[in-house]
């Protein structure tokens, strides 16, 4: 009971997404497909913005650890990511001649739409989330998943013994972390009785912070944490890029637009796992002094949440 009245009480959903939606719907099919599509795009036009300052924050952190400024002249350095996009954009994309037609154009697909597909279940605040799937755990590591296959067929179809070794390197891991993330996944399930992320989040509404599922489950946070950043080839785990090669693993054929996407499903990931992470054990977008009758900070908001996903997307640098 408690569950279902705070999943109704959002005045985002109440007095703007609703009566939209309701609009919409009163168009018939029309309507229900443009508030699909709205829907989707509310979702990806974000995740896409945030990898791009997502890329700057990283390269300024980086500076400062190196005691330098990092990037600082396009737009102050905020719109460097956005130069760099433009960039790779309008660069020749080189195929090579011996490599499959088909195969090598769709692997980036199959990278990239695993990484968005798994938004959809992806809760943002009560009942701000595209799909509200009672099945949501499943259904996330069933598409973070799927992305192995689009690593795998870019090291094949590039037909180079470099792409192919950093291919199987990368796959080999990724396959490896899952088990481990998955089995981590088991005590928040375990803990929360349900799979819907939701619910997951509203399971841990005790007494602030000292109700969150990390304390419980330290160790299964730490695993998940560590496991989420070898699933994206991040440091220490980046034993794809084969810098005793000097090449970039599974991707070292791709350039322009085709090594954008590679390089957008990575950042999505980096950003997907920083969610999980602060959904299933930090609470998601309850307050760290919830129901402890603290004006203001008892609040619960989307801007815990985003406090505690700008936190582990850091920690990932």
């Amino acid at each position: 009971m408690t569950i279902a009245m705070n999943l109704a009480a959002n005045p985002l959903m109440q007095y703007a997404i609703d009566p939209l939606r309701e609009l919409l719907l009163s168009f018939g099919t029309l309507g229900m497909l443009v508030w699909v599509v709205l829907k989707i795009l509310a979702i990806a036009v974000p995740v896409i913005v945030s990898v791009a300052f997502y890329v700057v924050w990283e390269r300024k952190l980086i500076g400062w650890m190196h005691v330098r400024h990092g990037p600082m002249y396009v737009g102050w350095g905020v719109l460097q990511a956005f130069a760099d996009v433009f960039k790779l954009l309008f660069k020749e994309v080189v195929q090579p001649t011996v490599a499959h037609p088909v195969l090598y154009r769709l692997a980036p697909m199959l990278a990239l739409v695993p990484a968005f597909a798994a938004w959809a279940v992806v809760p943002f605040d009560t009942r701000v989330v595209l799909s509200n799937a009672n099945a949501g755990l499943l259904y996330l590591l069933a598409m973070t998943s799927l992305g192995i296959y689009g690593v795998i067929i870019a090291g094949w179809a590039s037909n180079s013994k470099y792409a192919f070794l950093g291919a199987m390197r990368a796959s080999a891991q990724m396959i490896s972390y899952e088990i481990a993330m998955g089995f981590s996944l088991v005590g928040v399930l375990i803990a929360a009785g349900s799979l819907n992320l939701s619910e997951i989040v509203m399971a841990q509404s005790g007494k602030g912070l000292v109700s969150w599922f990390f304390i419980p489950l330290a160790p299964l946070f730490v695993v998940y944490f560590v496991s989420g950043v070898a699933e994206t080839n991040r440091a220490p785990f980046d034993v794809v890029e084969g810098e005793s090669e000097i090449v970039a693993g599974h991707m070292v054929e791709y350039s322009g637009s085709q090594f954008a996407l590679f390089f957008l499903a990575e950042y999505a990931n980096m950003i997907l796992i920083s969610f999980l992470t602060s959904l299933f054990f930090l609470g998601g977008w309850l307050s760290p002094f919830h129901g402890w009758g603290i004006p203001l900070l008892s609040v619960d908001g989307w801007w815990w949440l985003l406090a505690k996903v700008f936190f582990f997307a850091s920690c990932f640098i």
